[in-house]
């Protein structure tokens, strides 16, 4: 299959019941969710009847709600944002990563830019939704608390990952005033 596709559903994906998404325990909302990625994954079988179905995993941490992870074989969903978000993880983040999906096994779709024309079209074309790169949730709750840094002239925030690539010797540097960042203890 090239990289165009007949695009033709523009209609968003049918709402879930509102009432019922807020009662969901957390494993009735997974299974929800995952009733909804069926949903979308049907949609892209109708322009892409290849498309294979996606594993679908409610392991992700910190700021991102979703994420196509093509070498796992699936779909990451943050299990936190998406509890705190349920209809705008059903209605958009659930859609936008089933596009990364449908748009990587397209022909040339390893080589195409993630949030690139196709992406585009597909959210637009296909699910009939703007094509928004990022999400506008409070992530407080999901991002584990930061590691607090000094420099010359402000505090920074630096998460568990650049923290302990911090101890192991990696150096960063204010963008302001470019002096060296200064682990604040305690």
């Amino acid at each position: 299959m090239t990289t165009s596709l007949s695009l033709m559903n523009t209609q968003p994906l049918p709402p879930w019941p509102e009432a019922s998404l807020a009662a969901l325990s957390t494993q009735a909302l997974h299974q929800a969710a995952r009733e909804r990625a069926d949903l979308a994954w049907q949609r892209c079988r109708e322009v892409y009847p290849g498309l294979p179905r996606p594993g679908i995993w409610f392991d992700l941490k910190g700021a991102s709600a979703g994420q196509a992870h093509l070498g796992r074989g699936g779909l990451r969903f943050n299990p936190v944002l998406m509890s705190e978000n349920r209809r705008a993880f059903f209605d958009e983040v659930i859609p936008h990563e089933m596009a990364h999906w449908l748009v990587f096994h397209l022909e040339n779709g390893p080589r195409l830019k993630p949030h690139g024309r196709e992406w585009q079209a597909v959210m637009r074309d296909l699910f009939g939704l703007a094509p928004r790169v990022t999400h506008r949730f409070d992530i407080a709750r999901a991002q584990p608390a930061p590691y607090r840094y000094q420099c010359g002239c402000r505090q920074h925030q630096l998460t568990a990952r650049r923290h302990a690539l911090v101890v192991k010797g990696r150096r960063y540097r204010c963008r302001h005033c470019a002096q060296t960042l200064v682990y604040c203890a305690g």
